[in-house]
């Protein structure tokens, strides 16, 4: 079942998953303002029933990052250039960059697992946009970029924390500061990809990862997530509570006990 399909976005739902695909490969699905919105509306319109989220493209590149004619004076039509953001005042530019995060932030909600399935180029916001998502699964050929800083900007859609994450501080570091290129073996290696598939076989083992993960019961794999994504912020004894209090909750429910 298609529910939007616009600027780039397709979300489909087939039972418990949903399919965000990026479908303009004539441009390498490249992102403006108006795809960012798209992916904010498909997260608003995912179902309660969906537990995993798989975003791909179509095409050789998942995404080669932003469109270049945001770097133009004029930019996109109907929307804010760059000249005409930086002279906003800053709450009006702290607004407009927020708005854009939108279409990275849900991903990560407790009640769903996003997977990304990454093929060629994750550029940018690209890489940005598969950092959004919990897992990652790439072709052999898949190649991460951070390229801001060589525009002087920085990477402002959300990407920064989940890389630090992943790689550690000194190689986020050096992978944004350079702009260089990681590898999909790299990638797998560092702990950035959970899994590196020839391209043929990307489809194969997202469907696999997809019902791995919806074996498990629904409800621990929400209290599970939840306490992963906490613990950073908790301290041990933080996190041994919120353990405490999560598997009372399993229980009481399995149990058919009420609050």
């Amino acid at each position: 079942m298609t529910l939007l399909d616009k600027d780039g976005v397709q979300l489909t739902v087939d039972d418990t998953v949903a399919t965000v695909t990026l479908n303009n490969p004539a441009k390498r699905n490249a992102q403006s303002p108006a795809l960012w919105r798209a992916l904010a509306e498909a997260g608003k319109l995912v179902p309660g029933t969906v537990r995993v989220v798989v975003l791909r493209a179509e095409g050789k590149s998942f995404s080669a990052g932003l469109d270049r004619q945001a770097f133009t004076p004029e930019g996109f039509d109907g929307e804010p250039s760059f000249l005409d953001m930086a002279r906003g005042s800053d709450s009006e530019l702290d607004a407009t960059i927020a708005g854009y995060q939108d279409a990275f932030t849900w991903w990560r909600r407790n009640d769903i697992v996003s997977i990304a399935a990454v093929q060629g180029h994750a550029v940018g916001a690209g890489f940005q946009l598969a950092l959004a998502c919990d897992l990652r699964v790439c072709a052999d050929d898949a190649q991460f970029a951070m390229r801001e800083t060589s525009l002087g900007l920085v990477p402002d859609l959300t990407g920064t924390h989940p890389l630090v994450g992943l790689v550690g501080y000194a190689r986020a570091l050096e992978i944004c500061v350079t702009g260089r290129f990681v590898h999909a073996e790299e990638a797998e290696r560092t702990g950035l990809a959970n899994l590196v598939v020839p391209a043929a076989e990307l489809d194969g083992a997202i469907q696999d990862l997809a019902a791995a993960l919806l074996a498990g019961d629904r409800d621990a794999v929400v209290e599970t997530k939840a306490l992963l994504r906490g613990a950073v912020d908790r301290t041990y004894e933080e996190q041994r509570a919120a353990e405490r209090a999560a598997q009372a909750r399993r229980l009481r429910d399995l149990a058919g006990v009420m609050d």
